[in-house]
């Protein structure tokens, strides 16, 4: 367990868990959260232990945007760094699969955050906001760029511009979520998702995850080169012998990342 103010960051085995920890502000944004959440991140990029990771909300909210009531309190805050805002790209790119577990509210900011894991669940009592045009800003965390390659571009627009809340089973609806799970059981049916994936092999699941990463920005054909040669590379790794032999042998694979 990292030490942070505001974020929970744990590691059980190739599982992390970094929980942003503002509960009593449902956990929203500030100045030192961001900061935290950024070191965090980077952190865990770089564990070679870390294969998968949750990322989730403490209490009973998941992250509604920034917290208003102390922006607006009067009080000294911690400024924000242009850098903190890759907190999106973090999550996007970094050679793990990442998870959003959507634990209760989750808008601005928290939606853009939400948007850049690989994958999303959402407890049913989750509720969604884009929220930006609400408080007449523009928008930050990447939305625009995540969110229409999620549920296509004309349901982003709307999303965005009509700034309306909408339930966990909506989010379900237009693919914005993978599956919704009951309250009282989300955090364990995420986890055993999470612990699942956790057993892949580091090698692939990286090359996997910046095949994506690359498929996003390249024409097919410069794309098929590097997928093949990660391909070959991995193919040839002893994990992949290793799965072979665990295989034919009926018993679970035991990887070392090489």
């Amino acid at each position: 367990m990292s030490d942070y103010d505001t974020v929970l960051y744990e590691i059980d085995g190739n599982l992390a868990t970094v929980t942003l920890n503002r509960p009593e502000s449902l956990n929203g944004i500030t100045g030192t959260l961001n900061r935290e959440v950024h070191e965090c991140l980077r952190e865990v990029a770089v564990d070679e232990r870390v294969r998968v990771v949750i990322f989730t909300g403490a209490g009973r909210a998941f992250c509604p945007g920034a917290d208003l009531r102390a922006s607006t309190s009067g009080e000294p805050q911690e400024p924000n760094k242009k850098e903190y805002f890759h907190i999106t790209t973090l999550l996007h790119e970094m050679p793990k699969i990442t998870i959003a577990a959507i634990n209760g509210a989750c808008a601005g900011a928290g939606l853009g955050w939400a948007c850049a894991c690989d994958l999303r669940y959402a407890s049913e009592r989750a509720m969604f906001n884009s929220a930006f045009l609400g408080v007449g800003i523009s928008g930050d965390m990447g939305g625009p760029w995540l969110l229409p390659r999620i549920v296509g571009a004309t349901k982003a627009r709307e999303l965005f511009f009509m700034s309306q809340k909408f339930s966990a089973e909506d989010a379900e609806g237009m693919g914005l979520v993978l599956k919704t799970f009951p309250d009282e059981t989300f955090r364990d049916d995420v986890r055993e998702i999470a612990e699942r994936l956790s057993k892949s092999a580091p090698l692939a699941i990286g090359e996997m995850k910046r095949n994506f990463i690359n498929a996003e920005n390249m024409p097919l054909r410069e794309y098929i080169e590097l997928e093949t040669e990660r391909h070959m590379r991995t193919g040839s790794s002893n994990d992949s012998r290793e799965a072979m032999r665990a295989f034919m042998e009926k018993r679970e694979p035991k990887f070392e990342g090489r």
